[in-house]
């Protein structure tokens, strides 16, 4: 019952907002009571808690898996570019959710989310240093905001990418590794 509350609400703060979305709508949407509701959850802003953790640590799990693996680091930055535009198609809910309602963790609760969000960062950083270190990357690049705008790129997906439409997920994932890895410039530039 509750990955079920957990699956419902996803779609309702989705749908409506957190805000705007209240216990009753979860609890008449399952056809439960309030007393199943808060048996799993102590509150809405818990449950949206628990909404992000489990997105983040997910990601961090797939990441680590990219990170450990012997691929160079090219091919890293291509794997992590594509685990977070793939992950549109698999959970466009959550992810909406995640970079949404944010705001709406107590500071907290926010405090521990972005710990997790600057370790993904951190990871993409790490990899773009050791890609310069050993010459698969420019000199002259910046790690810390090459990593800021891999992540702009990818997570304002989101936002506007529709999985269903022209470009499929593969597709939009191959144009942004193209995009930064080699930029707009003509080849030979």
């Amino acid at each position: 019952m509750k990955e079920k509350i957990t699956e419902q609400s996803v779609k309702l703060f989705q749908e409506k907002g957190f805000k705007e979305t209240s216990i009753q709508d979860i609890v008449d949407l399952l056809g439960v009571t309030k007393g199943t509701f808060y048996y799993y959850f102590t509150s809405k802003e818990i449950l949206l808690m628990e909404i992000h953790l489990r997105y983040i640590d997910d990601l961090l799990i797939r990441q680590k898996v990219i990170m450990d693996s012997t691929k160079n680091c090219r091919e890293k930055i291509i794997g992590i570019v594509s685990l977070v535009i793939l992950d549109i198609k698999k959970q466009r809910a959550n992810g909406r959710v995640y970079f949404r309602e944010m705001r709406n963790l107590t500071p907290e609760n926010a405090k521990k989310v972005k710990k997790k969000r600057e370790e993904f960062r951190v990871n993409i950083v790490d990899v773009l240093s050791e890609g310069i270190k050993s010459g698969e990357f420019r000199e002259n690049l910046d790690p810390k905001l090459i990593a800021l705008a891999i992540l702009g790129v990818t997570n304002w997906s989101y936002n506007w990418f529709n999985p269903d439409g022209e470009v499929s997920v593969e597709e939009l994932a191959e144009k942004y590794v193209d995009f930064v890895l080699y930029g707009i410039s003509q080849k030979g530039e």
